[in-house]
Order: structure tokens, then sequence, then C-alpha cells
């Protein structure tokens, strides 16, 4: 008697087919997986490194803005120097403590 006819092959070239399937379907599952994690880290780390910046934005603006202040009031007093001889005056008598030839300075302790 002859065998059966088979269509496609074997049993067993079946069975070796489905597993081979799966085990190339988890592969790439698996790398899927890992690198969609490696991505996430990646994306995690840079919006920290993100917040982190704005942080640092944060206070440069602010330190500029102090520094911006100072220049402006240092501005204003150079003008004065230069324009106004009643501030030179006023500026000279209190922090070298001139005075003209016939006043008199009182100091009390306080």
């Amino acid at each position: 008697m002859k065998a059966p006819l088979q269509l496609a092959g074997s049993v067993n070239d079946r069975g070796s087919h489905v597993n081979l399937r799966r085990l190339i379907i988890s592969f790439y599952l698996l790398l899927f997986l890992t690198i969609a994690a490696g991505s996430g880290f990646f994306f995690w780390q840079t919006r920290q490194e993100y917040s982190r910046l704005l942080v640092v934005e944060a206070q440069s603006k602010a330190r500029l803005a102090e520094a911006q202040e100072r220049l402006h009031e240092q501005e204003q007093m150079l003008n004065r120097l230069r324009n106004d001889p009643a501030y030179v005056e006023m500026i000279i008598r209190r922090r070298l403590g001139y005075v003209k030839p016939d006043e008199m300075i009182f100091m009390f302790e306080h």
C-alpha cells in the first residue's frame, strides 16, 4: 500500500515552523521592548536635564535683572557726580569727612 498523500510536509515540520515563528516573534518583541525601554530612559534623562536647565535659566535671568538694576543705579550716580556739584560736595563731606574752613563738626556716640 501506498502512504497517504502529504500536502504541506510532515506534522513535525509544521511544529518546527510554528516554534521557529514563535521564536522569531519573541525575539522581535524582546528587541522592541528593549528599544522602547532604552528610549524611555533616554527621554526621561533628557526631560530631567531640561527641567534643570529651566531652573538655571530662571536664576540667570534673576541675576541679570539685579545686575541691570545696579548698573542703572551706578549710571545715575555717575551722571550726578559729573553734573551736580551739590551732590559731589555732599558725597565728599559724608564719605571723607571734609568740612569748610569755618565749619565745625560735632560727633556724638550712640
